[in-house]
């Protein structure tokens, strides 16, 4: 019986979510990572970050690992090769989520051959923090346990033995052979009735069949789907989308950038409502625009850059007590919370304009346009923290976002009285960046001060902000080229003198914003080779981290990170347009 689960690779690992919450499955078996009640909440498995906690179901043996999701869903099956044949466990978090209750699915299978699997459910509330504080077995064989605040229930285990780390069973299964294990998890008490696996998991192929489209006049199609089934499975039913389901995955070894995610981001979400809107998806979009619009109506000009799932601050940054993942170590909470970030009200323009143009905006929705307008024309000249949340300047792919959200506006509504007022606003602050902010070579530069060109200063023209013709995009491209790109992987910006693949990993979503632009510019087969090479950087599950280390191959940052998946979803649609 195994008594270890240590981490793995990121490229390694599954992820399942029920937009409530997601647990990281690693290819041991062990569910190593996942928050209860919602996203931001502390760990009952937190094994992946140093912590106690894991639910574990491995084959007994030899084994190689594989795996893959069923087409168009978040259901995953783990797949082992053994000395004795093929075994398969399948799994989901039943879907849609119940907002206060999990229920975890894990159905064992001997696909070929006879095997024999270890059971280890060892709950710590916590994050690793809590011990077990009951364990009992009622009559018909379920199991109940506590740990701190959570209450959970076990079916499909009566002989189960509880020990000094919690239950554990072995389970052994003829050739063709399947067994169902039934997790619950609350944080209030269970309600009397036993969630039956069979009618689970039908309610549970079924939703995922409603929620992910078809999305076949798009290349890749097949990563298409699996992208859009991420967004979903990490947006909640209030319409909030966490922008990762993990915090403190290290973006770099040993040097401290390590950061909790596991809240919405303003930015990040109007990439998927955006992303969304070029699919013709409508759930994603309408989720989109109805959590933007309700944060600018309760904070208008003073927008925070995230917020939880539940649309309340993010909690002030504080680091646990724990090993961490390896190279880094456990923060949970962000800084975000007292930035300012211009750029997300232009975002929020491209957004609402995004769904307008789909007929999806109410009055209500077009308030929070105006508000947002409005923000702009009083904040432009403000320094603030950029899409990459550093120091406080005048970033110029804030200004040239806000631009792009304003003209996007006058597209979609010429005769109303604002679309004046935004092309007014448009024209100014695009003539005050030009005058500051145009390198003598004729590109965007990072900021008036700044000469350096920077990655994100491709996203304002394929949104609009200026044509693909404008002598300023194409220096601007032309020098990202130059400077920031290493065998179509691209890099954010120079951090200093050093090569760039040693100051941190590429950046996944710049290379799918890479393809955007060089198809922008009717450069077609660039856009491909753009597209695919970044594509081919996914995990063995086909999720992505914020990071690609170009040297040795793996993801790097929190997993999975929603706005790459956000834009090769755009990728695969507009490409295949």
């Amino acid at each position: 019986m195994r008594t270890a689960f240590p981490p793995h690779a990121l490229h390694d690992y599954a992820l399942l979510a029920d937009g409530e919450r997601g647990a990281l499955i690693g290819p041991d078996g062990a569910i190593s990572w996942l928050c209860s009640p919602t996203w931001h909440d502390a760990a009952v498995f937190a094994a992946l970050v140093g912590g106690a906690g894991v639910y574990a179901v491995t084959p007994e043996g030899r084994h190689v690992f594989g795996g893959y999701y069923e087409e168009g869903t978040m259901i995953w099956r783990s797949r082992w090769v053994t000395d004795d044949g093929i075994v398969e466990c399948r799994e989901a978090l039943a879907y849609p989520g119940d907002v206060g209750r999990l229920v975890l699915l894990r159905q064992l299978r001997a696909v070929d051959g006879p095997t024999r699997f270890s059971v280890v459910l060892d709950p710590h509330g916590g994050y690793g923090g809590d011990p077990i504080d009951s364990v009992r077995r009622g009559d018909d064989g379920v199991w109940e346990l506590r740990t701190g605040d959570h209450r959970l229930r076990w079916q499909g285990a009566p002989h189960a033995v509880a020990g000094e780390q919690g239950l554990r069973a072995d389970i052994a299964l003829k050739a063709g052979e399947r067994h169902d294990l039934v997790l619950e998890c609350a944080v209030s008490e269970l309600p009397a009735d036993l969630p039956r696996a069979d009618q689970t998991w039908a309610a549970t192929e079924a939703a995922w069949r409603q929620a992910v489209p078809a999305l076949k006049d798009t290349i890749a199609a097949g990563d298409a789907r699996r992208s859009y089934a991420v967004l979903r499975g990490l947006t909640t039913r209030g319409g909030g989308m966490v922008a990762s389901a993990t915090t403190s995955l290290p973006e770099r070894a040993e040097e401290g950038r390590n950061y909790d995610y596991r809240y919405v981001w303003i930015r990040d979400q109007s990439f998927a409502g955006q992303a969304a809107a070029a699919a013709g998806a409508h759930d994603l979009l309408d989720a989109a625009v109805g959590f933007v619009a309700a944060r600018l109506h309760a904070d208008g000009p003073r927008l925070a850059p995230a917020y939880t799932v539940h649309g309340s601050p993010v909690p002030d940054q504080r680091d646990l007590e724990l090993p961490g993942y390896p190279g880094g170590f456990d923060r949970v909470g962000n800084r975000v919370r007292a930035q300012f970030q211009l750029d997300c009200f232009g975002e929020a323009l491209l957004l609402f304009a995004a769904a307008a143009r789909l007929d999806r905006l109410d009055e209500h929705h077009w308030q929070a346009v105006d508000l947002a307008v409005r923000a702009i024309g009083e904040r432009w000249r403000e320094p603030d923290a950029g899409i990459w949340e550093l120091s406080k300047r005048l970033w110029t792919h804030s200004r040239l976002i806000c631009v792009a959200g304003l003209r996007a506006v006058v597209d979609v509504a010429p005769r109303h009285p604002r679309a004046v007022t935004c092309t007014r606003l448009a024209d100014m602050i695009l003539g005050a960046t030009a005058r500051s902010s145009v390198h003598p070579d004729g590109h965007w530069q990072r900021t008036p001060d700044d000469p350096a060109v920077d990655a994100a200063l491709l996203l304002p023209a394929v949104r609009g902000a200026l044509s693909a013709s404008d002598v300023r995009t194409r220096a601007t491209l032309a020098t990202c080229r130059r400077e920031l790109t290493q065998d179509y992987f691209i890099y954010r910006f120079r951090h200093d003198d050093r090569p760039l693949e040693d100051a941190e990993g590429a950046f996944l979503l710049c290379g799918f914003v890479m393809a955007l632009a060089e198809h922008q510019q009717g450069r077609t087969v660039e856009a491909y080779r753009w597209f695919e090479r970044n594509r081919g950087a996914g995990g063995g599950a086909g999720l992505y981290a914020e990071e690609f280390d170009v040297a040795q191959r793996q993801l790097r940052g929190n997993l999975p990170q929603a706005f790459v998946h956000a834009l090769l979803l755009e990728g695969s649609v507009r490409l295949g347009e």
